[in-house]
């Protein structure tokens, strides 16, 4: 099996995986890789992620112009974004996952670290988790926020909207969105009880053993 035909079935996969667990719904969310030729694989425009088919998943050249399959989804820009200003960026996950989006409409909630340390996995997957304002869907103006920050974090959560996160490749980019959401859900669970997270040491250890944090 080719490269291409690989990632393609690994990306419809993944995408009914996150669907049948209920990460997503409908049509929303999406999800792009790069393949070693520079190109793009992303979910079309309109498309359920539970129901996606490989032959249909769009193929963009390396200006974005789409090659085959169906018309891309209109988040282009906020992905692009992440593979222009992080080195290594091999996918990008965007979804509209609820507890993520619950979390990004609380007062308290840090912009410039959205989850509390309540464990280990959030720090070594994802570090810390800017939160962007809102933006309508589609507008451009996401990628532009994600570009300014310089490729400083691997995910952002967009205000009402959802978690956008990129990794070295699909499998990690997944990885880290799953753990995004369930840090999340913990962090909605114990809100108001004075939960016990991780201390500042605790947290210095992590980073230091396994080279996360950003």
């Amino acid at each position: 099996m080719s490269e291409e035909a690989r990632l393609r079935e690994d990306i419809c996969r993944l995408a009914k995986s996150m669907f049948d667990r209920g990460l997503t719904c409908g049509a929303s969310g999406n999800i792009s890789a790069r393949l070693s030729d520079g190109t793009l694989l992303m979910t079309p425009t309109g498309s359920s992620m539970g129901f996606l088919d490989p032959a249909r998943i769009s193929h963009l050249d390396e200006h974005n112009q789409l090659l085959s399959g169906d018309k891309p989804t209109k988040e282009i820009p906020l992905h692009t974004a992440f593979y222009d200003t992080r080195t290594g960026t091999g996918a990008v996950v965007h979804l509209h996952s609820t507890h993520s989006v619950a979390l990004s409409m609380l007062p308290e909630t840090d912009p410039d670290d959205v989850l509390p340390p309540l464990t280990p996995y959030s720090i070594m997957r994802l570090g810390k988790v800017k939160l962007l304002p809102f933006f309508l869907p589609g507008d451009p103006g996401m990628g532009d926020a994600v570009r300014g920050l310089a490729g400083k974090r691997s995910a952002v959560l967009l205000a009402n909207h959802g978690p956008v996160v990129a990794g070295k490749d699909l499998w990690a980019a997944t990885y880290a969105m799953e753990e995004l959401e369930e840090t999340a859900k913990l962090a909605l669970l114990t809100h108001g009880r004075q939960p016990r997270g991780l201390t500042p040491d605790m947290i210095n250890q992590v980073v230091s053993k396994f080279g996360c944090g950003s």
